[in-house]
C-alpha cells in the first residue's frame, strides 16, 4: 500500500501523493502524511472541542469552522495545493464547493461581525450542510442518489 501512495524509485510516474511535482514542493512523501494527518488531526480536534463551548455560539462557530478549514484543506498536504484548488474548482464540483465556501463565509461574519447568536447557529447548521454536499461530491453517483432520495421523501404527492 506505501508504495501505491509514494509510488517506486524505479516508476518516474506520478503517484497519488504527486511526486513528480516538478520541484515546486519541497515535502518528501512521508513529510506530506505527517502533515495531513496533523492538519486533519487539528482540524477534528477543534471540532470536538467547539462541543464544550457549544453554549457560546461565537466562539463554538469560530472553532467548528477552523475544523472545518484545517481538515478540508489536510488534504492539500497529500496532493499539493494547486491540484487540491484544481479538483475543488472542478465543473464536477465547482457549485458544492462555492457554496460551501460562501457557507464558512457567511458563519464567520454572523461570528465575528454581527455577534447574533441565532443567526450565527444558523450558518454553522448551513454550513454544516454545505459540507456534507461538498463532501458527497467526491463520491461518484452520490450526489445524484442523495437528491433523488431527498425528493422521494419530500414528495407531498399522495
Amino acid at each position: 500500500m506505501w508504495k501505491s501512495l509514494v509510488g517506486d524509485d524505479e516508476e518516474q510516474g506520478e503517484s497519488l501523493l504527486g511526486e513528480d511535482s516538478g520541484g515546486l514542493c519541497s515535502l518528501s512523501p512521508t513529510q506530506r502524511i505527517y502533515g495531513f494527518a496533523a492538519c486533519l488531526i487539528a482540524g477534528l480536534a477543534c471540532m470536538l472541542l467547539s462541543m464544550i463551548v457549544f453554549a457560546k455560539p461565537i466562539k463554538f462557530a469560530l472553532l467548528f469552522t477552523f475544523g472545518n478549514v484545517l481538515a478540508v484543506g489536510s488534504t492539500a498536504f497529500l496532493l499539493g495545493p494547486a491540484q487540491q484548488l484544481g479538483m475543488m474548482f472542478d465543473t464536477a464540483r465547482v457549485f458544492a464547493t462555492a457554496i460551501y465556501i460562501g457557507c464558512v463565509v457567511i458563519a464567520l461574519i454572523c461570528a465575528l461581525l454581527i455577534h447574533d447568536k441565532l443567526l450565527t447557529i444558523i450558518a454553522i447548521i448551513i454550513e454544516i450542510g454545505a459540507l456534507i454536499w461538498y463532501s458527497l461530491s467526491y463520491i461518484p453517483f452520490a450526489l445524484g442518489m442523495v437528491s433523488e432520495l431527498m425528493i422521494r421523501l419530500c414528495d407531498t404527492e399522495i
